[in-house]
């Protein structure tokens, strides 16, 4: 298991960063496959490009699993899972890339072109997981969406929602979060039958064997 929690960035200043280098160190220090947990607000998008591609190249399967938010840089290393699986309580954001630049109109320009370039590179991740028409992928970036668990799963970014008590988590397609009265009826209808389970009473001749075994064992 891997935790991807906190800001992404090329260096870390304070030790508080995800950095490709950290990453790469934990992610080669296991094999098989592998769960990762998101809980960021994003940060530089080259560092999230380069954690993206060793998820994407790792031989094993990739679980990504967001339990509290991926926006921004951290949606993108989203999209390199297997299955993406969000937490009921979740969120996901994507946005326009943004920089700072400085200098004459020639320098803006060469800004806005790059960002541009920058752009299309993150739709290429978008459209890979959730198939959506890049110019529908565009506007969602332009509005700057927020989603919700539910929404997410609508739009192709997750394949399901995290369920509570099971032994392990599962996707779960948006129709089954209906409430079904009979299926809550029968489950606690069965835990009671085994916590209530009534042995049938033995005859007097299995009584009989059975403590005829049990003294013979005594000797």
């Amino acid at each position: 298991m891997l935790e991807l929690n906190g800001t992404i960035a090329e260096e870390s200043w304070f030790d508080d960063d995800v950095t490709p280098q950290l990453f790469k160190e934990e992610l080669n220090a296991g094999s098989g496959d592998i769960t990762v947990w998101i809980n960021s607000p994003g940060g530089d998008c080259v560092a999230a490009a380069q954690i993206y591609n060793m998820l994407s190249n790792y031989a094993g399967k990739v679980t990504v699993k967001i339990d509290g938010i991926a926006a921004s840089a951290a949606s993108v290393i989203a999209m390199a899972g297997d299955t993406v699986l969000v937490s009921p309580v979740s969120m996901m954001m994507i946005h326009n890339p943004a920089t700072i630049a400085w200098g004459d109109s020639a320098e803006m320009q060469k800004a806005v072109a790059m960002l541009d370039e920058v752009k299309e590179s993150i739709i290429n991740a978008y459209e890979i997981k959730t198939g959506l028409d890049r110019k529908k992928l565009s506007k969602l970036m332009d509005a700057e969406t927020w989603m919700d668990a539910n929404s997410a799963v609508e739009y192709g970014f997750a394949d399901g929602i995290m369920r509570r008590n099971t032994a392990e988590d599962m996707a779960v397609p948006a129709v089954s979060m209906m409430y079904s009265p009979a299926q809550v009826t029968n489950s606690l209808k069965e835990k009671i039958a085994k916590k209530c389970k009534i042995e049938k009473p033995k005859t007097k001749a299995e009584d009989l064997f059975s403590r005829l075994d049990l003294i013979k064992n005594w000797n």
